[in-house]
């Protein structure tokens, strides 16, 4: 790639949770470990898209009408979209507190102009989802002496299509293809608690790096815009130019570098 493609992270697999899955393996019906996968930043023409995924407790995981966070410090939560910045600043902290394991990807501006923003995301979701799936899996596998992953996961993924994961990859941390179900859904983190969970960790992540943009740069007024084609935002690049940080395939930016 031509940029460097940044993944930050945590897991916290406490007994609490090894004792959980453990039940979850003897289950008749074989409830699935939930990883919740989203994105953030497609549609700005600055900067990186920013996709995480997030594994909640397991008692905390589900649809979200069922009310599984009821009484939970992540009561309020829900789609990022349809929550105040203010409550998205508040729940970012305490999702990466309890969530049992988070990786976030930043595919920056020059890989999205390499492979389009469609590939950018992705790929970003697939290198969180199998970042995600092998640290948890060769844990668990340490932690239980298991010969073989006792995984079942269900990966859902925010939108209408899954990315392809590298079955090699998880097959040498012992995870096999029929061990993952992955699944797309439209609209999927205002349904499930744990896309949910990363649409907060995509989003206020992402807004960090405009606020940091923002004050390198001042005068594009990227506080205020996030990177989005606004009219000022097209005023702010006609006025002071492309910034490396902006993204050269998109039509305003191209035009842009064409009319200079």
């Amino acid at each position: 790639m031509v940029a460097p493609i940044h993944l930050t992270g945590q897991l916290h697999v406490t007994d609490e949770f090894l004792q959980d899955l453990s039940k979850l393996s003897l289950d008749v019906e074989r409830r699935p470990l939930q990883i919740g996968v989203d994105e953030a930043g497609r549609g700005p023409l600055l900067g990186s898209v920013h996709v995480a995924a997030a594994i909640l407790p397991t008692t905390w995981s589900g649809l979200i009408e069922m009310q599984p966070l009821k009484d939970t410090p992540l009561s309020i939560l829900t789609d990022s979209k349809q929550l105040s910045e203010k409550k998205r600043d508040m729940l970012y902290p305490i999702v990466q507190q309890h969530a049992v394991g988070y990786v976030v990807a930043e595919i920056p501006a020059a890989v999205i102009d390499q492979v389009n923003i469609l590939q950018a995301t992705m790929l970003g979701m697939r290198l969180c989802t199998e970042e995600l799936l092998v640290v948890v899996a060769e844990h668990v596998a340490r932690a239980t002496n298991a010969v073989s992953c006792p995984i079942q996961a269900q990966i859902l993924f925010d939108g209408n299509r899954c990315p392809e994961l590298d079955c090699k990859r998880l097959a040498a941390s012992k995870i096999t293809q029929s061990a993952i179900d992955c699944q797309a859904w439209v609209k999927g983190d205002a349904r499930h608690t744990s896309i949910a969970a990363a649409s907060i960790l995509a989003k206020v992540s992402r807004d960090q790096t405009m606020y940091d943009l923002d004050s390198q740069y001042p005068q594009y007024g990227i506080a205020k815009h996030k990177g989005y084609p606004t009219r000022a935002h097209i005023e702010a690049i006609e006025s002071y130019g492309v910034l490396s940080e902006h993204r050269r395939s998109f039509a305003p930016v191209r035009r842009a570098l064409e009319n200079t």
